[in-house]
């Protein structure tokens, strides 16, 4: 049974039940067998390989290198983190066994699913395929970020909240402040906010509402230490020198959207998709941030 099987087993037949990846004993048994080695359980490395990932999932690996992200960003088995926007769940799919493993715990902060029907189609597609599944994802527990909502964790809970390619959201719909604070009250002290975001070049002209995508570097870290965030470092992980990030229609016109103009539209007599591809996905940043130590911790909320 091969992973991309199990995960459409899951969206075309919702048999969440009858379809578990191999556990612990089952994939040593299997190695043993055959004489490959596989990652100590419970391990990040483990959590990468984990057989519940689909092919279309593993695919990106060379791009979004997530053993080394997430390393970069300190996550340990046994944090309690908070994912914002986790979208179609491609780093859920890493972190809720990770977590569970370890004794984690993940916080999966959504769009409100009352802003529209493609929030609310997400979080029902999010929930079967992983918050249904805590024998191998754990015990997920789903709040709302947005614009109006209190809070994406109990205040002070988290060791570590982590966001994907999703500053520039949050500058469309006009509360990037608001969720760079709201992080800022989930984590503890000395907590680390990590974020990956697509690049604009420092050269370029920042438009505040991110609608190309990409975002610079120095406005990100102006908005997380406007929150009170102390900058740690960052990390070249995700850069691509290939991409330029001027493209007409945005980043999306990258893989793996791989955006195309319509049919009216007078790019669409030049267009080539595989111009895009052999660019691949797009420039990152990659960004760790703290939360002071002396910071007032809060009274965490039940």
């Amino acid at each position: 049974m091969t992973a991309g099987w199990v995960r459409a087993c899951l969206a075309s037949l919702a048999l969440l039940g009858a379809c578990e990846p191999a556990g612990k004993d089952s994939a040593e048994g299997e190695a043993a067998q055959t004489g490959a080695s596989i990652p100590a359980y419970g391990s990040l490395q483990w959590a990468v390989a984990g057989e519940w990932r689909t092919d279309q999932e593993r695919a990106r690996d060379t791009w979004r290198k997530p053993a080394d992200t997430l390393s970069f960003f300190g996550v340990e088995g046994s944090d309690t983190v908070v994912e914002l926007y986790p979208g179609g769940g491609w780093y859920t799919a890493v972190l809720g066994p990770y977590l569970k493993a370890g004794g984690g715990r993940l916080y999966a902060a959504h769009f409100d699913p009352a802003s529209s029907d493609y929030a609310r189609t997400n979080l029902e597609a999010f929930r079967a395929a992983f918050v249904d599944r805590p024998e191998t994802f754990g015990d997920i527990t789903v709040t709302v970020a947005s614009k109006t909502s209190e809070g994406v964790a109990p205040d002070g809970s988290a060791d570590v909240v982590l966001t994907f390619r999703n500053v520039h959201n949050w500058m469309m719909g006009g509360f990037a402040d608001k969720m760079f604070a709201d992080a800022f009250r989930a984590l503890k002290p000395g907590g680390v906010l990590g974020i990956e975001e697509h690049r604009l070049p420092s050269a370029r002209d920042q438009d505040p509402t991110g609608s190309t995508g990409y975002v610079q570097e120095s406005f990100v870290i102006q908005l997380a230490e406007a929150a009170g965030f102390q900058f740690v470092g960052s990390s070249e992980i995700n850069a691509n020198p290939a991409d330029t990030a001027d493209h007409p229609l945005g980043v999306w016109m990258l893989p793996p959207t791989l955006r195309a103009p319509k049919s009216d539209d007078p790019l669409a007599a030049t267009y080539s998709a595989d111009v895009y591809k052999a660019i691949g996905e797009s420039d990152r940043m990659t960004l760790k941030f703290m939360k002071p130590m002396d910071a007032a911790t809060p009274t965490p909320t039940p």
